[in-house]
C-alpha cells in the first residue's frame, strides 16, 4: 500500500485519522476440499492460516509483537521477510511545539466564535495558535530482515498459521521431497526475535540473510555468526531525527556450516538453525534519547543465545498464555472454519460462521497484548507495526477517537496490564502539556489536543478544522478513573490522581461563559473533524466536549473523596460540572451535536463524536436517561451503518449499549468484508488503522457483559447469530471476574468472582425466575436480594465464585431458536442445508414472491415479520418440541413454515399468561414444488438452490397455518417434536415467523 503522509492527507481533505479514503479491493476464493489442518484445529481454530505466502503484499504477512519490538512475517518459500518495528524509533527528536502567540489572540478568537464567524476563527487560529511545527512527527520502521533460500519452484503442502493461543507464526511446505518449517515468535521475557528453522532430511537448510531499510543505515558483520543494521531516525517537519538503533541477528546451526562477512550472514547445510534477532534504541523517554542502544541489542542477544530455543518458546509462551488464556470465547463452529482466513472474510456475509466473530475477538486481544505491555510505548494507530518512514497519518496517537478505543477492551477482557503504557504516557503528557497550557492559553494544569506522538507534542496540528479540539487530554484523564472501576487499587488511583487533577484544573481556568445561554464552555474546540455549516467546525461549547468534561469533574470529585484530598478542589469541579450545558434532543428527534440544533454537513460522517455519552460513556442508558436513549438510537439512524472501519467498530458498542444484539452483529458483519479487514485481518479505514480490530473486540465484550452502570448486565446484546455459547473471564466494574453459559439464547448459569467483599447486582432476563446462587468452593447459598424483577443484589466474598442459576429461565424468542440456514444467495449456495442435503431457498427468489429479510408478510389477517438476516445465516427454527416466546393477544396464532421428506405434522401447545394450555394440531406439506394439497401457501418462489451454485426451477413453497386462540394473553408456544435437525430423508418442519392477529 502507498504511503500516505499527512501532508497528503491535508490535501484531500482528511487530515484527521478519520478521514475517508476509497477502499483497495481484494478477494478470494472458496476451496471445496478445503479443510482446516491440524494446528489450527489444535488451537481450536484460534488461529489465521493460509495456503500461500504474502508475496510482496504487507496486509497478508502477519503480525507478531512483543509490546516493544514487532514484525511482519511474509512466510514466503523462495525469501522469508522480516519487516521490523522497535517502538520508539520515530522521526525527530525533542522538541516543545507550544506556540507562545495562542495565549494573545485567544480572546479575539472566541469573540468571532461567539458571533458566529467561524471561518475567521479558524483563520486566525491557523494564523496564531498551531504548533510549531504545524505537524506532529511519525512512527517509522527500522527495516528488513531478508532470508534467501532459492528457487520456491515446485513448493507444494504449504501452510502458513498465525497461532494465536502460543503467538507464533508458523511456515511449512515441501520442497524437492523435504519437509520445511519455520517458526518465529517475539518473546516478552527475554525481549528478542526468535526465529527456528527446520528440516526433515539433514543438510537441507541453505539460506543468505542480510538486513536492509529505507532509513540512514550501515550494515555490518560484528562476528563470524551475526550481521548488524546500525541507523538513525529520519528527518520530519523540520525536526532531525535523532533516534538512534542497532538491530542483530545472529544463527546458530545443528549441522552445515554458518559465516558472516560484509552485513550477510551465510548458512550452508545445516539441519536446523535458531535465528536470533535483538535491537536497542537511543530512546530513554520524550526528553532524552542519549540511550545505549548498541549495549541494549548486545546483552539482549547476548542474554537469549545463553538459552536454547527450548526454553526461549517455553518462557515466551507462558508469558503470553498468562494473559491470553484469562478469557476463552466459544461461539460454536461451522464448516465455514475450514476455509483460510481471507476466504472467511471475503465470504463472511454469505455464510453462518459463528466463530469468526471469536477468532475476530481473541485477535484484537492477541494485538494488545503483542503491542502494549507494562514499560512501552502505548499501541499507536498501528499498534506497533509500520512498514514506512511516512506511514498514513504518521501512524501516530490520535486522540480524539483511535487511542482510547486502542484500550477499550484492556479492562474488560482482563489485559489490565496492558493499559499501563497509557497511563505512563498520560504522565508524560501532564508535563508536556502543562507548558502548552501555559503559553497557549495563560492557564495552569496541563492540555492535549487531538493528536500526540513519542515526543509528546501536545499543541494544536494539522490545521484548526482537525485540531482545534481542546478535550484530547480530559478523555485520556477519564480513563483513569474508569481503570479504577474496575481494579479498586487505591494505590494507583493516588497515583494518577495529580494527572486527573491537572486536567481538570485547565479547564478550571479556561472555560468561559456562552453569551447567549449562559453555560460554561470550551471555546473554540469543535466536534471531531466534521463542520456544522461548510468549511467550520470551530465552535463553543459542541457536546462531546460536555460528556467528556463531566466525566472529567465527576471522576475528580469521586477520586478526590477515595483519597481524603482536595475538599476545595473537590466543591469547585462539582459547581463547574453543574454549569456545562446539558445533553438535548434536537428538532429530528436526535442527541444534538453542538450548542445549537444544527444539520451536519456530512450526514453519514465517520464520527459520532456526541454519542460519547452512550458509549464509552454511561450518560445515556436505556433505564437512566430513557428519552435521551431512544433520541441516541434516533442519532444513530440518521448517522448510517456504513462507515470506516473503526467507525463500524464504534458502532458495535453503540448498539451494545441499545441492547440490541442483532444491530451489533451487522456492524460486525459490516466489519468483516473485504473493504474493511485486510487479508491478515487488520482493520482497514482504510488504510490499516489497528483500533477497528480493538474497538471489535471490545464490542463483542460489551454483547456479552456490561458493567458501565453498576451492575453486571448479562447477555444485554446477544445476537441470534450466537444461540448458544460459552465465555468466562470478561472482566466488569467493581473488580468481578465473569463467566457465561448460554442456550437457546439464554444464560444457563452465571460464574462471578469478585475481587474484594461486599455486593454485586446481576441483571439477566434468566433471573424473572426463582435464583440460585451458590458458593462453588463449599456449595453454601450467598444472600440474595431481589432489586427489580430480572435485577438482584448478592453478598459476596472475596476471592470467592459464585454460581448463579434460575429455574424460571426466559423463554427464547423464534429467532433466538433459529438454527438451520434455509436461504441462500444465488451467488453462493454452498453455504445452506435446509433439507439435510444441501438444498435451500434463494432469496432472490424469495424478494421476487414478496418475502425480504426484515419485511412483512401478511396472511389472512396476521402480519408477520420475515427473518431479519442475511442469506446464509440461521433463519429457521427446526420443530422438536421447544418452547417459544410469543407474547400478546389476539383471534389467531400464525405460523409461516414448511416441511421437508414429505407432509409433517404434529402436536403444540398454546401456553397462557395464566397458566392454562391449550393444544393444536401443526402441520405442513412439503416445500418441494407445489403449492401441494393440504395447506394454505403463503410464499411461493419461482425456483431453489442446490450446492455448488445449481439452480433448479422447481418452486418452493411457505405455507401458513392458523390456530385460532382463546381471548386471553399469550405467553409461549411449545413446537410440535418433529426432529432434532435436518437430515437425509428425515421428516423435518421449518418454521420461519410466528405472530398473533385477528
Amino acid at each position: 500500500m502507498s504511503d500516505l503522509t499527512r501532508r497528503q492527507a491535508l490535501k484531500v481533505g482528511a487530515a484527521g485519522a478519520g478521514g475517508a479514503l476509497l477502499p483497495l479491493p481484494w478477494t478470494a476464493a472458496a476451496r471445496a476440499d478445503s479443510a482446516a489442518p491440524p494446528q489450527v484445529l489444535a488451537a481450536g481454530d484460534l488461529a489465521l492460516w493460509y495456503d500461500e505466502g504474502a508475496g510482496t503484499d504487507w496486509l497478508r504477512a502477519l503480525p507478531i509483537g512483543n509490546g516493544r519490538l514487532g514484525a511482519m512475517v511474509f512466510g514466503n518459500v523462495d525469501t522469508e521477510r522480516l519487516q521490523l518495528n522497535e517502538d520508539t524509533v520515530w522521526a525527530g527528536g525533542p522538541h516543545d511545539p507550544s506556540n507562545p502567540r495562542g495565549a494573545g489572540s485567544l480572546a479575539e478568537i472566541r469573540r468571532l466564535v461567539n458571533a458566529n464567524q467561524w471561518t475567521q476563527a479558524q483563520d486566525l487560529i491557523n494564523q496564531t495558535m498551531m504548533g510549531n511545527p504545524g505537524g506532529q512527527l511519525a512512527y517509522q520502521t527500522v527495516g528488513n530482515l531478508r532470508l534467501a533460500f532459492g528457487s520456491a519452484s515446485g513448493a507444494s503442502q504449504y501452510d502458513r498459521t498465525l497461532d494465536l493461543t502460543t503467538a507464533t507464526v508458523t511456515t511449512t511446505y515441501v520442497l524437492n521431497g523435504v519437509r520445511y518449517q519455520r517458526e518465529v515468535f517475539a518473546s516478552a521475557p527475554d525481549q528478542v526475535i526468535a526465529m527456528r528453522l527446520t528440516a526433515d532430511r539433514s543438510g537441507s537448510i541453505s539460506f543468505t540473510a542480510t538486513f536492509d531499510s529505507p532509513q540512514r543505515t550501515t550494515v555490518s558483520s560484528p562476528d563470524g555468526s551475526t550481521i548488524g543494521l546500525d541507523g538513525v531516525s529520519g528527518n520530519m517537519e523540520g525536526i532531525t531525527g535523532a533516534v538512534r538503533f542497532l538491530a542483530l541477528a545472529n544463527a546458530t546451526v545443528t549441522g552445515g556450516s554458518v559465516s558472516s562477512s560484509g552485513g550477510t550472514l551465510r548458512v550452508t547445510n545445516a539441519t536446523s538453525v535458531v535465528l536470533l534477532l535483538s535491537i536497542g534504541s537511543s530512546y530513554v523517554n520524550y526528553r532524552n534519547v542519549g540511550g545505549d542502544y548498541g549495549g541494549i541489542a548486545r546483552q539482549r542477544l547476548s542474554a537469549a543465545r545463553g538459552s536454547s530455543y527450548d526454553q526461549l518458546r517455553s518462557r515466551h509462551v507462558a508469558d503470553y498464555q498468562a494473559l491470553f488464556n484469562r478469557v476463552s470465547l466459544d461461539l460454536g463452529r461451522t464448516s465455514a472454519a475450514d476455509q483460510t482466513t481471507d476466504v472467511r472474510i471475503a465470504q463472511h456475509n454469505s455464510v453462518n460462521d459463528p466463530q469468526f466473530s471469536a477468532l475476530l475477538f481473541q485477535y484484537g486481544r492477541y494485538l494488545l497484548i503483542s503491542s502494549s505491555r507494562p514499560g512501552t510505548q502505548p499501541a499507536n494507530l498501528q499498534g506497533i507495526w509500520n512498514d514506512s518512514l511516512a506511514p498514513s497519518w504518521d501512524s501516530k496517537y490520535t486522540i480524539n477517537a483511535n487511542l482510547p478505543m486502542n484500550y477499550w477492551p484492556a479492562n474488560t477482557t482482563n489485559l489490565a496490564e496492558c493499559h499501563n503504557p497509557v497511563f505512563a504516557m498520560i504522565n508524560d503528557l501532564s508535563v508536556a502539556g502543562a507548558r502548552t497550557a501555559q503559553v497557549q492559553y495563560g492557564a495552569g494544569g496541563w492540555v492535549t489536543h487531538h493528536n500526540t506522538d513519542a515526543w509528546r507534542a501536545t499543541a494544536v496540528v494539522d490545521g484548526a478544522f482537525w485540531g482545534m479540539w481542546q478535550t484530547g487530554g480530559a478523555w485520556l484523564a477519564t480513563m483513569i478513573w474508569d481503570h479504577y472501576l474496575f481494579n479498586g487499587d487505591i494505590e494507583f488511583l493516588r497515583a494518577n490522581y495529580p494527572a486527573m487533577k491537572g486536567a481538570a484544573q485547565f479547564f478550571l481556568n479556561t472555560l468561559v461563559t456562552e453569551p447567549t445561554l449562559g453555560y460554561l464552555v470550551t471555546n473554540p474546540s469543535n466536534s471531531p473533524e466534521l463542520s456544522h455549516h461548510a468549511n467550520a467546525s470551530v465552535c463553543a461549547g459542541p457536546t462531546m466536549d460536555n460528556q467528556i468534561l463531566r466525566d472529567l469533574f465527576d471522576g475528580c470529585a469521586r477520586a478526590s473523596e477515595i483519597l481524603n484530598v482536595d475538599s476545595t478542589f473537590r466543591a469547585q469541579v462539582r459547581a463547574t460540572r453543574d454549569r456545562l450545558p446539558p445533553m438535548k434532543i434536537g428538532s429530528r428527534g436526535n442527541i444534538m451535536e453542538w450548542l445549537y440544533d444544527w444539520v451536519e454537513t456530512e450526514p453519514n460522517h465517520r464520527h459520532i463524536s456526541h454519542l460519547y455519552g452512550l458509549a464509552p460513556s454511561n450518560q445515556i442508558t436505556k433505564r437512566g436517561t430513557p428519552q435521551l436513549f431512544e433520541a441516541a438510537r434516533r442519532t444513530l439512524a440518521l448517522r448510517g451503518d456504513d462507515g470506516t472501519g473503526w467507525s463500524l467498530a464504534w458502532k458495535i458498542n453503540f448498539w451494545a449499549r441499545m441492547e440490541e444484539g442483532k444491530r451489533a452483529h451487522d456492524l460486525i458483519r459490516y466489519l468483516a468484508t473485504t473493504a474493511r479487514l485486510a487479508p491478515n485481518m487488520f482493520d482497514l479505514h482504510p488504510p490499516f488503522q489497528i483500533d477497528g480490530n480493538f474497538g471489535a473486540t471490545a464490542g463483542i465484550a460489551e454483547m456479552l457483559l456490561q458493567s458501565h452502570v453498576g451492575e453486571l448486565h448479562i447477555l444485554p446484546a446477544l445476537p441470534p447469530a450466537w444461540p448458544s455459547g460459552r465465555v468466562s473471564g470478561l472482566r466488569g466494574r467493581g473488580g468481578h471476574t465473569v463467566g457465561i453459559t448460554w442456550s437457546n439464547g439464554q444464560a444457563t448459569e452465571i460464574l462471578v468472582r469478585p475481587d474484594r467483599a461486599g455486593s454485586v447486582r446481576l441483571r439477566a432476563r434468566i433471573l424473572t425466575g426463582t435464583v440460585t446462587v451458590v458458593d462453588t468452593g463449599d456449595g453454601t447459598s450467598a444472600r440474595v436480594t431481589r432489586i427489580e424483577s430480572d435485577l438482584i443484589e448478592i453478598t459476596v466474598q472475596a476471592g470467592r465464585t459464585y454460581r448463579v442459576t434460575s429455574s424460571g429461565v426466559a423463554t427464547p424468542t423464534l429467532e433466538q431458536s433459529f438454527s438451520n440456514v434455509g436461504i441462500t444467495s444465488d451467488s453462493n449456495t454452498n453455504v445452506g442445508n435446509f433439507d439435510g442435503g444441501g438444498a435451500s431457498l434463494s432469496a432472490q427468489a424469495l424478494a421476487q414472491a414478496g418475502a425480504s429479510p426484515g419485511g412483512t408478510v401478511s396472511r389472512n389477517g396476521v402480519t408477520f415479520r420475515w427473518p431479519n438476516v442475511g442469506s446464509g445465516v440461521a433463519d429457521n427454527a427446526i420443530a422438536s418440541g421447544q418452547s417459544i416466546g410469543v407474547t400478546g393477544t389476539g383471534g389467531t396464532l400464525g405460523f409461516l413454515l414448511t416441511g421437508t421428506y414429505g407432509t409433517v405434522s404434529g402436536t403444540g401447545t398454546v401456553v397462557y399468561a395464566d397458566g392454562t394450555r391449550q393444544t393444536f394440531t401443526l402441520s405442513t406439506p412439503d416445500w418441494y414444488g407445489g403449492p401441494h394439497s393440504g395447506g394454505t401457501a403463503a410464499i411461493v418462489s419461482a425456483y431453489q438452490n442446490r450446492p455448488n451454485n445449481q439452480r433448479q426451477n422447481t418452486a418452493a413453497c411457505i405455507y401458513y397455518v392458523g390456530v385460532a386462540l382463546q381471548s386471553k394473553a399469550v405467553a409461549s408456544v411449545v413446537l410440535p417434536n418433529i426432529s432434532a435437525r435436518p437430515a437425509a430423508n428425515v421428516p423435518t418442519m421449518h418454521i420461519f415467523a410466528i405472530a398473533i392477529g385477528g
